[in-house]
């Protein structure tokens, strides 16, 4: 389990309301934010302390992991200037009886800020550059008796749901509904050939043309060896739901893999890195990665990628990966 702080004074509602945390991915600017990149190391269980109006008004437990989602229409005009897609976080949230305001405590809780994405000025207030960050479990356990009864009794429901849920994929209808637009999109794009349409469609599934073009460069699932192709799936590196009509059948946007690596890999509880080394998510449970056939102990490289390929897997990293791209509290690298 760990413990994060959110700043919610523009979507306060919206988010504990509609059970969720949602940021944009980036800044304006297209820079990496790293309170925006901390959504992707969340995990069912995980404790979340609600900040507004200088208070911590609100206790969460994480139900779901990261997944790309588009921007909440409840939002309506609060950040007009985010992207469209974004991270979004299953929470169930409790609003609190006993709100905490941690100017007033902040005489024991300044030990504990962090030295870097602290939430909290060393005097207390509120950092409005701040939307999520971990925070470590002393000062967790600081704002948990401070809270009181109510605050433990989330506390102790977040052990029960990590234990439950910690292998259960997240709920993703928004995302279905994303790529079921985009399909209907292009079935009635009637400038794109009739073929071209039903190769686009069932490319989305890894059938079809876009099975056979990844065929032709790969030869076996990278992770188990399995070269039999009725037991590989087609997966494509760059999500069919974030590609141009072109990269959605281009060959070096897929992995042949057997069914548990592509759903390690699809989720973002893997990756690789450009060398062929394999990356794995913080957030992946090391034995269910065990029984699924990958051993974190052991230092796997499954071979060099093709230019294109590479291009690709930037993009996995950046955008499905679960790991965040700063260091966090507790020192490790990412």
């Amino acid at each position: 389990m760990r413990y994060w702080w959110v700043n919610q004074n523009q979507t306060f509602r919206q988010e504990i309301e509609g059970g969720y945390l949602w940021s944009p991915k980036r800044n304006k600017n297209g820079h990496r934010n790293p309170f925006y990149e901390f959504m992707r190391e969340v995990a069912p269980g995980d404790i979340v302390f609600s900040f507004c109006n200088t208070r911590v008004a609100a206790l969460g437990i994480v139900s779901g992991y990261c997944r790309e989602s588009p921007k909440p229409d409840e939002f309506g005009t609060a950040g007009m200037n985010w992207s469209q897609i974004g991270w979004r976080v299953s929470v169930r949230w409790q609003r609190l009886a006993n709100v905490v305001r941690p100017k007033e405590h902040i005489a024991s809780l300044r030990a504990d800020l962090a030295s870097k994405y602290a939430p909290l000025t060393p005097e207390g207030n509120g950092l409005q550059s701040v939307y999520l960050t971990a925070v470590s479990p002393a000062l967790a356990s600081t704002l948990v008796a401070l809270i009181g009864p109510e605050a433990s009794r989330v506390a102790d429901a977040g052990h029960e749901v990590s234990k439950i849920e910690r292998d259960t994929p997240a709920p993703e209808q928004d995302i279905e509904e994303w790529e079921r637009r985009v399909e209907v999109e292009i079935t009635t794009d009637f400038a794109i050939r009739e073929t071209e349409r039903s190769a686009l469609v069932l490319a989305r599934r890894g059938q079809g043309q876009f099975r056979d073009n990844v065929r032709s460069i790969e030869r076996a699932c990278r992770i188990t060896k399995v070269e039999r192709m009725e037991h590989l799936v087609a997966s494509h590196v760059r999500p069919w739901r974030d590609s141009s009509n072109e990269q959605r059948l281009d060959g070096e946007n897929g992995l042949l893999l057997t069914p548990t690596v592509d759903h390690l890999f699809d989720k973002g509880f893997i990756s690789f890195e450009d060398s062929g080394q394999l990356l794995v998510s913080p957030v992946a449970d090391p034995e269910s990665m065990r029984r699924m056939g990958i051993d974190q102990e052991r230092r796997i490289n499954v071979g060099a990628f093709s230019e294109g390929q590479r291009r690709y897997l930037d993009f996995h990293r950046e955008n499905v990966l679960r790991m965040a791209h700063v260091d966090t509290w507790n020192g490790r690298r990412r």
